[in-house]
């Protein structure tokens, strides 16, 4: 019979096939075996420092038994997309200095717009690193599978899953891959790209092209804040393990100036990735007496990832990707092919006129009150999944009440609802019994020139966050033997 599907149909189908066969894997496997897995799983994650943090209690995180997926045409496809919409947030710095209405979108605190003014300069944009993360929703399984990849967000600076997202990755790969691979001998399931390794080359990269090769490096993060995932120090081991590097990690009050030199305990600091934001750093200076001038020195002399570009992953920055007024004023026609597919429409909520997602003028907040069933409201540069409004998840009075609480004081964004992927994934409950449970699944894209990793995390919420007691998955790049 002649196939009725077109050669793009047809060619998606591909990685439906793939994921089907791994899920078939282990419809087959008996109870036992899954809860055999799920324990081995576990000792694993903690042996391998897949930690979370939690009002100064460790978790281990979550990991789901089942990979997921996904063809290496379509990693390829979410590689170029991600750098397209990388290097559009990298020009953020810029067009804010030269655009009062990409300032009126993409606001900074009166201190920030100093350290930006102070900082950003011609060496940062020759060479401007950020390492980052864009959250989105994807269904491989998808014939039309394009179509399902959409951007939510991006995260430009303090990125999480540096450690977890391979860690996680290579934990399923010596655990569960055995199981997958006796049942289908002739699939091989790859993990991706791995951060850890793409990160450390990034930062090295950047010491060359700033004259500094070889430089030392610190990590620094609110060390003990007793909150969050605990990926440095798991990194800091693994540079010394795997490559013989001595990496340091401080916190922000650690750091100090020598001789105009940015010392950390007797040491100088060539290069820094930062898990503080600048806002962060300035709420320190004023309550805490935080001595600021090491992170000016490093920004000054774009010695710390991310530049201050990473301050611009404002979600309102995506109205920038998905406003006419930007986009046909700062960016080629095949960068808004991209936007227009891929980036959700998102505006930054306030009383003005727009555009809607089909490009026709509105007025913002009536269209918003109007349609609530396909929007979602959530904090402008707020991270974590705190006080995401989901449209269709809360009655009349509680969107109102959402519109009028932005309309004063902190900022929200209203955003065109994504279509969360659901996947399928074994479950042990509390009493040992094996179940198929439904979660809701997003992705984590991290490009650089030398790839894209991909970071996969899934939840019973629709919000979908580690944060949030959500777990990890592994994306794995699957082919066949014989094609």
């Amino acid at each position: 019979m002649a196939s009725v599907l077109t050669p793009t149909e047809e060619h998606g189908l591909r990685g439906f096939g793939l994921d089907s066969r791994i899920r078939g894997v282990f419809y087959n496997l008996s109870a036992r075996t899954l809860q055999e897995l799920s324990v081995r799983v576990s000792e694993e994650a903690r042996k391998r420092q897949l930690i979370y943090c939690r009002d100064g209690l460790e978790e281990v995180i979550h990991i789901m038994l089942r990979p997921t997926g996904a063809m290496p045409d379509q990693i390829a496809y979410c590689h170029i997309v991600s750098l397209v919409l990388l290097n559009a947030f990298k020009r953020l710095p810029d067009l804010y200095l030269q655009d009062f209405a990409v300032r009126e979108v993409v606001p900074l605190m009166p201190e920030e717009e100093r350290w930006l003014w102070d900082i950003w300069g011609p060496g940062q944009r020759e060479n401007n690193p950020i390492l980052g993360r864009l959250d989105a929703t994807v269904d491989f399984t998808s014939p039309m599978w394009k179509d399902t990849l959409h951007i939510i967000e991006p995260n430009l600076s303090s990125v999480g899953g540096i450690h977890i997202g391979p860690s996680c990755e290579r934990l399923v790969a010596d655990v569960i891959l055995p199981v997958v691979r006796e049942a289908i001998p002739n699939l091989h399931l790859d993990c991706s790209l791995d951060l850890r390794e793409t990160f450390l080359q990034e930062i090295q990269d950047h010491l060359e092209a700033i004259g500094r090769p070889g430089g030392a490096i610190c990590l620094i993060d609110p060390k003990y804040a007793g909150d969050g995932p605990l990926e440095f120090p798991a990194l800091v081991e693994h540079y010394r393990e795997m490559h013989g590097i001595k990496i340091v990690y401080a916190d922000a009050n650690e750091l100090y100036v020598k001789n105009g030199e940015v010392m950390y305990e007797d040491s100088p600091i060539t290069i820094a990735y930062r898990g503080y934001e600048v806002r962060d750093l300035l709420d320190m200076e004023k309550e805490e007496g935080l001595d600021t001038r090491p992170f000016k020195i490093l920004f000054r002399e774009n010695r710390i990832i991310s530049s201050i570009a990473g301050d611009f992953d404002h979600k309102s920055s995506m109205e920038i990707l998905t406003d006419p007024q930007f986009t046909l004023k700062y960016f080629t026609a095949d960068e808004r092919r991209y936007f227009r597919r891929h980036v959700l429409w998102t505006r930054l909520l306030r009383d003005c006129r727009t555009t809607d997602p089909e490009g026709q003028p509105i007025d913002l907040l009536e269209w918003v009150r109007r349609n609530q069933d396909i929007l979602v409201i959530k904090p402008n540069r707020s991270y974590g999944g705190d006080r995401v409004i989901i449209g269709p998840s809360v009655s009349e009075g509680e969107w109102e009440n959402a519109i009028e609480g932005a309309l004063h004081g902190e900022l929200f964004v209203v955003q065109r609802l994504a279509h969360i992927t659901v996947s399928e994934f074994p479950a042990i409950d509390p009493e040992g019994r094996v179940t198929i449970e439904p979660f809701y699944t997003v992705v984590g894209f991290v490009p650089t020139k030398y790839g894209v990793a991909v970071i996969g995390r899934a939840s019973q919420n629709q919000v979908v966050n580690v944060a949030r007691g959500g777990g990890a998955y592994a994306v794995l790049i699957g082919q066949y033997a014989n094609t």
